[in-house]
């Protein structure tokens, strides 16, 4: 009797917290909206250079079509940011944007694993599965490089916006991202706090 009690209260207090389910879409898309605006600028105000990193086949991506992949992933993301930040269109945006994500995640970063920040002592950094090898010396290499800076830099300074990293560059902000956006297409742009719930309704009335 006091377990069904328990959930029925439960499910009530559940129940009434569904008025404000917006919030969750809500704080994914302002999470996301200035990532992917950054993205697609910086990839905006340096055009030619990300043309020739997508077609070069030596030192680049080797991409067929670089102009226009550049094109398409500058804009998806410029444009899908504003539509994030609005809400606008939130399940169709999502789509591309998630797409973009897996195209980064498999033709950029696969290669370098799954960490983003070299950490050896991460379990993510030792397994066959989307390992580097190299992050287990990142430790070794971190600590050979603070030494150098505190005998003959001024390391205090150096480290006073943070500490020093090594960026390992793998798939894990890019599949994060593309996880949020998948979550988007499913939840749309939330109750209240986007123009896609108010267009819908305005609709609905006439």
């Amino acid at each position: 009797m006091v377990l069904k009690t328990i959930t029925t209260k439960y499910q009530q207090v559940v129940a009434s917290s569904q008025v404000a389910d917006g919030i969750a879409s809500l704080l994914i898309r302002l999470y996301l909206a200035p990532v992917m605006l950054q993205a697609g600028w910086n990839k905006h105000t340096s055009f030619d250079n990300i043309v020739a990193w997508f077609g070069n086949t030596e030192w680049g991506l080797g991409l067929p079509f670089p102009e226009l992949l550049a094109f398409l992933a500058t804009y998806t993301e410029l444009i899908g940011g504003v539509f994030l930040l609005i809400g606008l269109a939130t399940r169709l945006i999502a789509i591309p944007l998630a797409f973009t994500m897996l195209v980064a995640a498999f033709t950029v970063h696969w290669e370098n694993g799954w960490l983003a920040i070299a950490d050896s002592s991460s379990w993510l950094a030792d397994g066959t599965i989307l390992h580097n090898p190299s992050v287990m010396e990142s430790a070794d290499k971190l600590a050979a490089a603070k030494s150098l800076l505190q005998e003959h830099g001024h390391y205090d300074w150096l480290t006073s916006s943070g500490n020093f990293v090594i960026l390992n560059n793998g798939i894990e902000f890019a599949m994060t991202y593309f996880v949020m956006l998948v979550a988007l297409f499913f939840m749309g742009g939330g109750r209240f706090f986007s123009l896609d719930y108010w267009l819908t309704k305005r609709i609905s009335k006439a």
